[in-house]
C-alpha cells in the first residue's frame, strides 16, 4: 500500500500561430523550439523509460491549437528545415570548436547528437506528426493526455453560456480527431475557474480537472483534506489541487533545480555569441537580426553577469539531474508519511507544470524526469504515480465542494488577463460572442459557400479569445505581435458578421474568405452549430 501519490501533470501548449502568408515568421519559432527542445526530448525520455520496464504514469494536457498545429503539414514542412539548418550549424560546430574553442567542444558534440535525432525520429519514426508518439504511450498506458479550452480561452472573463460552453466541446471533437477517443480531464485554460463552469465540463463528460490550490482551499465547505485529495463540484466533476511545495521546488529559478550552477545558461546563444557575422547568418531569420538559433555553451555558473558564464559541461548537469531526482523523491516521501499520518488516507501529491519549463527553459528537465521515474520505481515503494483518473478510481469517495474564483496568474484570479492595458480587448470580444450566438440562430442549417464562411467565423471569434494575447500583452514580451493577431481576428470575424447582415443580404467575397480560410486553418471538423444557443442544456 502506497504511502501517498505523485500526480505530475505537464500542459504543452502554445498559441496558435501559423502564417503561410510569409516564406519566413519569426513567431513559428515558438513551435519549433518547443519540438526540439521539450516535446522530443520528452518522447525519448518517456520511451526510455518504456523500453526499460518502468512503469511510470504521467498526465499531460496537448492543448488543441497545439495538436492543430502539431499535425499541420505546412509547419511540419518549415520544421524540416528548420531543423536541418540547425544540424548543418552543429556539424559546423563541431570542427569549429575542436579546433577553436575546446572548452566547448562535448556541448557542440552533445547538439550534433540531438538535432540529428531529433531529425531522425520527426521524419522517419514518427513520419513529422510527433502526436502519434504521445498516442501509443496513451494507447500503452503510460500517459493520460488531457485536453484543454479550444483556444485556451479563458473561461471566466467570457460573455455567456454559448461562448464558453463552445470552447469545451469544441475541444472535446478536436481531442477524438487527434486522440480515437474523448478526454477524461480537461487543464482549463490558466487554471481559471469560475462556479458553475463546471456545467460544461460534465456536458462534454469530462471527470476531473486542474486548479491552483486556493480553488479548493477557499472553496465552500472546507476542505477536510486541504488540497491533498481531490473535492467533487455540484455538477460531479473531480478538482485536483496544485501542490505549492513541489511547484516552488521544481519550478522556481532562484531556490528551485532549475538554477543550479551546472545547469545550462537559457540567455547565452551562438546566435548571439558568434563573433563571424557571416557564418552565423544564414542560420538566422531573412532579416538577418541576432537571435537565439537554440545552441548554448554556457552554464548558469551562478549570480554572475552574462559575460562571465563558464562552459557548459553536460556530463556535470546529468549528474546534478540524479542528486535533483533524488531529493525530490526524498521530499516526496516526508511529505507524505506526514500526510499520510493526518490525513488517515494517502494523500495524492499534484505537480503540474508547464511542460516548457522541461527541455525548453530547464534544458535537463527531461533527464531529471527519467531519473526521477526510474527511481520511484526502483528505489522505493512509497510514493507510487498515478494520475487524477486512476485515484478516482481508487478513492471514489471524495468531498462535495464549490470550489473557489481562481487562477494560477499572479494573485490568483484575473488580473494578469484582464487590466489597464487589457481591458480594451473585452469589448470586442464580447461582442463578437454575442454576434456569433445571432449569426447560429439566423442560419441554423447553412450549406455550401455560407457555411464555409460561418464556420470561418468561429474560427476567428476562437482565435480572438485565446488567453495568450492578453497575457502577452501584461507581461510586455511580443506585444506588438499579441495585438496585431487579436485585431486580425476581430476584423476578420467583423468582415463576415457584415458580409452575412448588412443590408439583410448574404454577400460573401469568396476570393477573401479563401484567402481568410488558407491562414487560419485550425478546427477543420468544426461546426458553427455549436453557437446556437439551443445546444446549452
Amino acid at each position: 500500500m502506497a504511502t501517498g501519490y505523485l500526480s505530475l501533470v505537464l500542459h504543452a501548449h502554445l498559441p496558435f500561430v501559423r502564417h503561410p502568408e510569409y516564406p519566413d515568421f519569426l513567431e513559428e519559432d515558438w513551435l519549433y523550439e518547443a519540438i526540439s527542445e521539450t516535446y522530443i526530448p520528452l518522447l525519448v525520455a518517456f520511451n526510455h523509460l518504456r523500453d526499460e520496464g518502468v512503469k511510470f504514469r504521467v498526465t499531460m494536457s496537448m492543448t488543441p491549437p497545439l495538436c492543430e498545429m502539431l499535425s499541420d503539414a505546412l509547419l511540419q514542412e518549415r520544421y524540416v528545415h528548420h531543423l536541418d539548418k540547425l544540424c548543418e550549424l552543429s556539424e559546423k560546430e563541431v570542427e569549429r570548436t575542436k579546433k577553436e574553442a575546446p572548452n566547448f567542444h562535448s556541448a557542440a558534440l552533445m547538439y550534433r547528437r540531438h538535432f540529428n535525432e531529433c531529425r531522425e525520429l520527426f521524419e522517419n519514426t514518427y513520419q513529422r506528426n510527433i502526436i502519434q508518439g504521445f498516442r501509443q504511450l496513451q494507447d500503452e498506458g503510460y500517459l493520460e493526455i488531457i485536453t484543454c479550452c479550444a483556444t485556451h480561452g479563458y473561461l471566466p472573463l467570457m460573455s455567456s453560456e454559448v461562448a464558453k460552453r463552445a470552447q469545451i466541446q469544441i475541444a472535446r471533437e478536436n481531442y477524438i480527431k487527434h486522440f480515437g477517443r474523448p478526454p477524461r480531464g480537461i487543464w482549463l485554460a490558466e487554471c481559471a475557474f469560475n462556479p458553475g463552469d463546471d456545467r460544461y465540463l460534465r456536458e462534454a463528460g469530462i471527470q476531473f480537472f486542474i486548479s491552483d490550490a486556493h480553488a479548493i482551499l477557499y472553496g465552500t465547505p472546507r476542505p477536510r483534506r486541504g488540497i491533498y485529495a481531490p473535492v467533487i463540484t455540484p455538477e460531479g466533476v473531480a478538482v485536483f489541487a496544485r501542490d505549492t511545495e513541489t511547484s516552488e521546488q521544481v519550478w522556481s529559478s532562484d531556490i528551485g533545480y532549475p538554477g543550479d550552477p551546472n545547469y545550462r545558461e537559457f540567455y547565452r546563444d551562438l546566435g548571439y555569441d558568434a563573433q563571424d557575422e557571416e557564418y552565423i547568418k544564414p542560420y538566422l531569420h531573412d532579416d538577418g537580426v541576432r537571435r537565439n538559433v537554440g545552441i548554448k555553451y554556457h552554464r548558469i555558473t551562478g549570480k554572475v553577469g552574462l559575460n562571465q558564464k563558464e562552459p557548459y559541461v553536460p556530463e556535470w548537469a546529468t549528474e546534478r539531474t540524479t542528486m535533483h531526482a533524488s531529493d525530490f523523491l526524498a521530499n516526496r516521501q516526508a511529505q507524505a508519511r506526514h500526510l499520510n499520518s493526518t490525513l488517515g488516507r494517502a494523500p495524492v501529491i499534484l505537480a503540474p507544470y508547464d511542460a516548457e519549463l522541461f527541455g525548453h527553459w530547464w534544458f535537463e528537465g527531461p533527464q531529471f524526469l527519467f531519473y526521477l521515474f526510474k527511481k520511484l520505481y526502483y528505489d522505493q515503494d512509497e510514493i507510487q504515480p498515478i494520475s487524477p483518473i486512476d485515484y478516482l478510481a481508487l478513492h471514489p469517495d471524495n468531498q462535495q465542494q464549490t470550489p473557489s474564483a481562481s487562477s494560477w496568474g499572479a494573485e490568483g484570479y484575473n488580473r494578469v488577463w484582464i487590466n489597464a492595458q487589457t481591458d480594451w480587448i473585452y469589448l470586442h470580444q464580447h461582442a463578437a460572442e454575442r454576434r456569433m450566438v445571432e449569426l447560429a440562430e439566423r442560419f441554423p442549417q447553412a450549406d455550401g459557400l455560407l457555411l464555409r464562411a460561418l464556420n470561418q467565423a468561429a474560427r476567428e471569434l476562437l482565435l480572438a479569445q485565446s488567453s495568450d494575447w492578453a497575457f502577452i500583452i501584461t507581461t510586455g514580451t511580443m506585444v506588438q505581435y499579441a495585438v496585431k493577431r487579436f485585431k486580425d481576428h476581430i476584423h476578420r470575424f467583423t468582415r463576415i458578421y457584415d458580409m452575412l447582415i448588412k443590408d439583410g443580404q448574404v454577400q460573401i467575397d469568396e476570393a477573401w474568405l479563401a484567402d481568410v480560410e488558407r491562414k487560419d486553418t485550425i478546427f477543420q471538423e468544426l461546426d458553427y452549430r455549436v453557437y446556437h444557443p439551443g445546444t446549452v442544456q
